[in-house]
């Protein structure tokens, strides 16, 4: 319990500690499930991290390194490190201080399969492709270490996908019909998905080396002056009082530490820890509690400027700048936490509940003055991607201003050791993204050389072919895409899921006609659903395992509460100045206004209630009319507009039916 109730608020004896959060963290996030080390053994692998991140910090500012180089001793190092911090399984991991000696071994000979490049990187290059029979098994060898590694570190599903698309480059001529190619040989494979930059170490592994790795230790820095704290602190200040107080401040700090914080499971974990105990304390349903910050924790992962790193990706694959990403996400963003925030208004307001007591409830202003400062950090990266200047030098350049912005208070000054240590969570936190990279590389590597994602463009486009309409031919392929996005994102990493499907099924969109951003952003949406979406909804699932409640009812009300996420999508490929492509000031007002209004009548539609409770029919006209505000003819928004204030009239005025709230907490 805090001490100060005019800073923190004070907490249950619900609230999960530091233990129990990481079990819950480990059991649905792969990346976190690290070895334990003590004593000597802790300080040197400790110290091993650190060195990596001071290496990476080298050869991404003063040290500059050919293209191959750089992301072939990237991937060296990540490999090694991953057999150094992971264990085979949870039940490998009792033992303390304990690597077995294959561990060793993998780690060692996956690295120097990689390193092997490095060292014979001229020779290579000057072979023109033609790679020696040494080449060819050496990749061999590292390639199948790095699955081992994924499996470890990111999980089954992805090493499934990436299986799978390499079994079609080698026996295609297996498949009848249109998929079906002449096959290549594993010499040929290897070549083009390792040596060519193709795959393994092409534009995913190069934006982990050096966009994300930048973002992540400045997350880490960031974290360590306790900007967390001030996050939930400032959240329950300014939503605590209010109807449904903790879940609407659970709604606020999950899009806060969304920007410093690139996972939903660890932001489902980390502010649900604290949110989801007093939701449930203050009267709402187990389930609920946990699907509420399981949906705010998953959409700040489409929040700018961090996006699940994905937008580092996505700015490489598409050659859109990285600023012009960041602000294309801005409205759909804020539509969607729009969504989760009146739903959860609407379902206080159902069931009577009220807002936080008053004496566990902290003062906005003294927050501000005294930790506010903390968030120039974040200002300053906004700042710099706006006026030009690159991630890795945006990030650099805020990561200077947090150390000394830390210097103002003794509480968040960063001392040695705790640069130390955000040096030591970066490189930790870049292992698994590093990974996934890798072998969501290998897709694209095979991607470009069968010619699938044409084939499968093709493919889609005469199955929607049959529809002779023109718009609904395109929501035909949109259905089909992010069916596909759905399903192929199922327990993937963010990073690794949007590599996959802009790969597979963006380009699908672009040769309809849909702009290259738009395109892209319908499908990292849609792929990141997934961690809400039943029936692989890891967000929900740890939220459930907060809440203790059944893991698919809640993953059910979290896609129910994020449903803005299922449209937004359609709303900005019809109509792509939501995304600020072609748009002018009086466009993008008429865009927020319509779409806020819009959003706030499905959400009540959802939810079944407005000014109170609704039947059925009028759930059903409020999502219509809904639907109709959010598109960008004016005339149809005038329609959605007279239909929601009928129904508003109708029960604020005539409606005078039984209004009892389900539950009524003091």
């Amino acid at each position: 319990m805090t001490e100060n109730k005019n800073e923190q608020v004070v907490l249950t004896d619900e609230v999960l500690n530091d233990e129990e959060k990481q079990k819950i963290i480990s059991k649905y996030d792969p990346e976190s499930r690290t070895r334990h080390f003590e004593g000597v053994p802790k300080i040197i692998v400790r110290c091993i991290c650190a060195a990596f991140a001071l290496y990476m910090v080298a050869i991404n500012t003063v040290i500059l390194l050919p293209m191959q180089i750089h992301r072939a001793s990237f991937a060296g190092f990540i490999v090694f490190m991953a057999f150094l911090l992971y264990p085979a399984s949870a039940k490998s991991n009792t033992r303390v201080n304990y690597i077995p000696w294959y561990d060793w071994i993998l780690g060692i000979v996956g690295a120097a399969s990689f390193f092997y490049f490095v060292a014979f990187f001229d020779r290579i290059i000057a072979q023109m492709g033609a790679i020696t029979e040494i080449d060819f098994w050496v990749v061999v060898v590292g390639i199948a270490i790095l699955f081992i590694a994924c499996y470890r570190v990111v999980g089954l599903p992805l090493i499934i996908v990436a299986g799978v698309f390499l079994l079609y480059a080698l026996y295609g001529n297996f498949i009848p019909g249109m998929f079906g190619h002449n096959g290549f040989r594993p010499q040929r494979l290897i070549n083009h998905t390792f040596y060519q930059m193709e795959g393994v170490l092409g534009v995913p592994m190069g934006v982990a080396s050096t966009f994300i790795f930048v973002f992540l230790l400045f997350g880490a820095f960031v974290r360590k002056t306790g900007i967390g704290q001030f996050f939930i602190d400032i959240s329950n200040a300014i939503a605590g009082k209010a109807t449904g107080g903790p879940a609407k401040a659970s709604v606020i700090v999950s899009a806060l530490q969304a920007t410093i914080c690139g996972s939903s499971v660890a932001n489902t974990v980390s502010s649900g820890s604290f949110t989801i105990p007093m939701m449930k304390k203050l009267g709402y349903d187990k389930n609920f509690a946990g699907a509420v910050e399981a949906s705010a924790s998953t959409g700040g992962q489409l929040i700018p400027p961090v996006m699940g790193a994905a937008a580092f990706i996505m700015a490489e694959i598409t050659g859109i700048p990285f600023a012009e990403i960041a602000l294309a996400a801005l409205i759909p963003a804020v539509l969607y936490f729009v969504c989760v925030f009146v739903s959860v208004h609407f379902e206080a307001k159902k069931k009577g509940l009220k807002g936080m007591p008053a004496d566990q409830i902290p003062k906005a202003l003294p927050l501000l003055i005294k930790r506010g400062y903390l968030m120039l950090g974040l200002v300053a990266i906004v700042y710099f991607l706006a006026n030009g200047y690159t991630p890795t030098a945006a990030a650099t350049y805020a990561i200077v201003v947090c150390i000394v912005l830390s210097m103002f208070r003794k509480e968040t000054r960063l001392t040695p050791t705790k640069i130390f240590e955000a040096l030591e969570t970066a490189a930790k936190n870049v292992v698994g993204i590093g990974i996934a990279c890798a072998v969501a590389g290998i897709v694209v590597g095979v991607v470009t050389l069968t010619g699938l994602g044409i084939t499968f463009a093709n493919a889609m486009i005469s199955i929607a072919g049959v529809i002779g309409n023109d718009a609904l031919r395109m929501l035909a392929v949109l259905f089909f895409c992010m069916l596909a996005s759905l399903i192929l994102g199922m327990g993937v990493p963010t990073t690794a899921k949007y590599v996959i499907m802009a790969t597979v099924t963006a380009p699908i969109l672009v040769r309809l006609g849909v702009p290259l951003l738009a395109a892209h952003m319908f499908v990292f949406y849609f792929g990141t659903d997934a961690d809400i979406t039943p029936p692989v909804a890891l967000a929900s699932y740890a939220g459930a395992a907060i809440a203790k409640g059944d893991p698919m009812i809640t993953s059910l009300i979290a896609a129910r509460l994020a449903v803005a996420a299922y449209i937004v999508p359609y709303i900005f490929v019809f109509n792509p100045q939501m995304l600020f492509l072609d748009a002018d000031f009086v466009s993008i007002v008429h865009i927020v206004v319509t779409g806020v209004i819009g959003i706030v009548c499905v959400a009540s539609g959802f939810s079944g209630y407005l000014v109170r409770r609704l039947n059925w029919t009028l759930r059903i006209i409020a999502i219509a009319a809904g639907l109709l505000l959010v598109g960008p003819d004016i005339r149809v928004n005038l329609v959605g507009v007279a239909i929601i204030a009928g129904i508003f009239v109708w029960q604020k005025f005539f409606d005078k039916g039984e209004d009892t709230p389900a539950v009524a907490v003091a």
